[in-house]
């Protein structure tokens, strides 16, 4: 590895979060998967070639893509998605344990484990309800993922961040993992560490989004094999074990609850909108005011379940408009189009109520205006994109707190 060059692998890239993020940093993405299996026309790779170049890009299912043809790297980074990572079965060949067919993580996972040269580190993202899934055996899909990975030779760090505690414009939460290889100094230093101390001090992440201190920890040990752990995992527990920040290694989990320690600026709403630039399409119309402000209240709703039982279903109000001097709401991948809806932005402007454009939408993520825009790529399709999408500006800080990680101890 050059010690000026980190040498990336980003999958599931999406319209290249990963990338736009880490490129601040000393990294090169040295080849890139998207492929949207919903889809016929593949807008979000269209949108990545665009933007980066063909070069080294691939847009075909990742899980027919041989482990081969992808160059060896010194990280591989992606936001897979939340699936059930739970194994089926075990093999009759040597190749040992795998998962249910179809679930991305297990790509993953064969690239880690087919690799002679693996990858000495991991940059991954996730939402967070994974450490808490699926609701019958709390926390069962993280300790499957974590025992995947610990057979694998590697040390995983994460942590919950929301993006607004820290000053960015959007209240987006989402699980980031690092892992080390047991080949490099940082794994070897995470071996010796006060734990505590890594996750409140020392560690990668709490480096670039520091956390107030705490003293407590728990222990957990990962016990069986992936079929053990998918059958037996906190059976009889309400509540997953994994806190929002945490650490494997060598098959011990040591998680705690923190808090963020933030004292800089903050963006909100408000800051990101577009002004006096806005057409008319994005406007509401005064015949669709009434289901809106409907739509956005409190109410109470009968329903009947499918075994034919009546209930009735309640669901608070909303704060609507929405706050322009706050962080936004998460951003959904159902953002775009004009219908009314309960989940969609609405901000109040001097020309009146309007929704949020691609161009707001790409700024709560921290992308360059008009990152997603293309000849061909519907304003819906564009809101969907920020709906699937990370917030930039956490990858920038965790990768330039990695890159000093690796270049302070890899060559010391």
């Amino acid at each position: 590895m050059n010690q000026n060059s980190i040498k990336v692998a980003e999958l599931f890239a999406g319209v290249g979060g990963f990338r736009l993020g880490l490129e601040k940093s000393n990294y090169k993405i040295i080849w890139s998967n998207q492929w949207e299996p919903s889809t016929k026309i593949q807008h979000a790779s269209m949108v990545y070639e665009t933007r980066f170049g063909k070069e080294n890009h691939s847009n075909q299912d990742i899980t027919t893509v041989p482990t081969d043809e992808i160059p060896d790297h010194d990280l591989l980074c992606g936001g897979f998605p939340c699936q059930d990572y739970s194994v089926a079965t075990t093999l009759h060949n040597s190749k040992g344990l795998k998962g249910k067919k179809g679930v991305l993580w297990w790509s993953i996972h064969r690239i880690l484990e087919e690799k002679k040269n693996k990858p000495k580190y991991l940059f991954l993202e996730n939402v967070d309800r994974l450490l808490k899934s699926p609701a019958k055996q709390r926390g069962r899909d993280f300790a499957v993922m974590l025992q995947s990975l610990n057979e694998l030779d590697y040390a995983v760090e994460w942590r919950v961040i929301n993006a607004a505690e820290y000053g960015m414009p959007q209240r987006r939460r989402r699980v980031f993992f690092i892992g080390y290889h047991k080949s490099t100094e940082i794994y070897k230093r995470l071996q010796k560490s006060n734990k505590i101390d890594w996750l409140t001090e020392e560690g990668t992440i709490v480096n670039a989004f520091p956390v107030v201190k705490t003293k407590s920890i728990q222990e957990i040990e990962l016990k069986g094999d992936l079929v053990k752990i998918t059958n037996n995992f906190n059976k009889t527990g309400k509540l997953s074990p994994f806190q929002n920040t945490g650490l494997l290694i060598n098959g011990k989990v040591y998680t705690t609850k923190t808090e963020p320690n933030y004292d800089g600026d903050f963006k909100v709403l408000g800051d990101v909108l577009q002004n006096g630039e806005v057409t008319k399409d994005f406007f509401i119309d005064d015949k669709d005011k009434d289901k809106w402000e409907y739509l956005k209240g409190s109410k109470t709703i009968e329903r009947v379940s499918t075994e034919g039982h009546k209930y009735k279903y309640s669901e608070g109000g909303m704060i609507y408009p929405d706050a322009l001097d706050n962080a936004s709401r998460t951003i959904i991948t159902g953002e775009g189009g004009k219908s009314p809806s309960r989940f969609k932005h609405v901000v109040v402007t001097d020309r009146g109520l309007r929704r949020l454009t691609p161009i707001e939408l790409e700024r709560l993520n921290m992308f360059p205006d008009n990152h997603t825009k293309l000849e061909g790529i519907t304003d819906t399709k564009r809101a969907f994109f920020m709906g699937n999408a990370l917030v930039v500006g956490i990858i920038e800080k965790i990768g330039e707190e990695l890159y000093k990680q690796i270049n302070q101890f890899e060559y010391a």
